[in-house]
């Protein structure tokens, strides 16, 4: 089949050219790539075998975007290397798959400047987004929202369709397993300050201490890390408290770490209780007790809540979707003993 004459070899092949060589309108060659079934098999035979010969590749994304039809979903996370994550994006991809559609995953490292950023560039491109633990201010959601149908997941803003693990639950069966135990003095160790979940946790354990006769301190907010539990190993041995509960699994096992630095025992002198259950939590030493999340659940959730929305206008007064949290009893935590406390040995 002989080139389209004319045509500058340098730049890339377009539509025009293929109808050009295949001898058709533009438009034929459009609806050959767009909607097969619609041109002839002779004539569809034609066309592909002119794009091939020019390199012509068909963009769907640049078809896509006059109807912000793209097939395409982000999810945006705020530490991809965080296991937490590691389920609820496989959940967001099996759920986004089961529709047809592409997932895409942005990691902002836990900055609010990345986040905006992400959004911005990833906007104009999804027919909607998956909030993961996002730290923008409530407002900020609201006009993402706005922009594209937006899901929240570990949080809730109002207004905005959401997926939560019912923090306040088992942030209180942590407590009563340790208040059962004989814990009496009981460390939060905290999550970022601008997280939701954190929030809901430490107003939980407020709320629950008087009736389990535990006494509840917290310390300063922590980066959700290794590095930041075991940062934290001084402040939570200045509490002298029996128990620590974790913002989250890989706080609580930065903990450890920090503890059996110091020569403290796990659990022989302090018992540890973690969040989330993360992939891991059952291979450190002792194996983490944790509130478990429901982790792959919340990412499928939340891609099948934002495709119900498409098209549509969320009500103002819509209510989170709350999945059942339940704690896993291991060998972090053990009964307190009369002489125990945080202290260096």
């Amino acid at each position: 089949m002989a080139r389209a004459r004319g045509r500058d070899e340098r730049r890339s092949p377009t539509i025009y050219d293929v109808a050009e060589a295949a001898g058709v309108a533009a438009s034929t060659v459009s609806r050959a790539f767009s909607r097969p079934g619609r041109v002839n098999v002779d004539t569809a035979a034609r066309i592909h075998a002119a794009a091939a010969e020019l390199g012509y590749r068909a963009n769907p994304l640049a078809r896509a975007l006059p109807t912000g039809r793209t097939s395409m979903l982000a999810l945006v996370v705020s530490d991809v290397t965080n296991p937490f994550f590691f389920q609820i994006i496989r959940g967001a991809e099996g759920a986004a798959t089961e529709a047809d559609r592409t997932l895409l995953v942005a990691d902002v490292h836990e900055s609010v400047a990345a986040e905006r950023l992400a959004l911005d560039r990833a906007l104009p491109l999804v027919e909607g987004v998956v909030l993961g633990t996002s730290r923008l201010s409530d407002a900020a959601i609201r006009v993402v929202a706005r922009e594209r149908p937006t899901v929240v997941v570990n949080r809730v803003v109002a207004g905005v369709p959401s997926v939560v693990t019912d923090n306040a639950r088992g942030a209180r069966a942590a407590l009563e397993h340790l208040a059962a135990l004989g814990h009496r003095s009981v460390v939060y160790a905290a999550g970022p300050e601008a997280s939701w979940a954190d929030g809901m946790r430490w107003r939980t354990l407020l709320e629950a201490a008087p009736d389990l006769g535990v006494r509840v301190h917290r310390t300063d907010p922590l980066a959700p890390t290794l590095a930041g539990g075991e940062g934290a190993t001084t402040a939570v041995l200045g509490t002298r408290a029996t128990a620590v509960v974790a913002y989250n699994d890989l706080v609580a096992i930065g903990l450890l770490r920090g503890l059996a630095a110091a020569g403290v025992g796990v659990p022989r002198d302090v018992s540890v209780v973690g969040f989330d259950n993360i992939f891991g939590a059952d291979f450190c030493t002792p194996a983490l007790t944790t509130v478990a999340a429901p982790l792959s659940a919340l990412g499928q959730h939340a891609v099948r809540t934002l495709l119900e929305g498409l098209g549509t206008r969320t009500p103002a007064g819509v209510r989170p979707a709350l999945l059942p949290a339940q704690l896993v009893v291991r060998g972090s935590t053990a009964p307190a003993r009369v002489t125990a406390g945080l202290r260096r040995r």
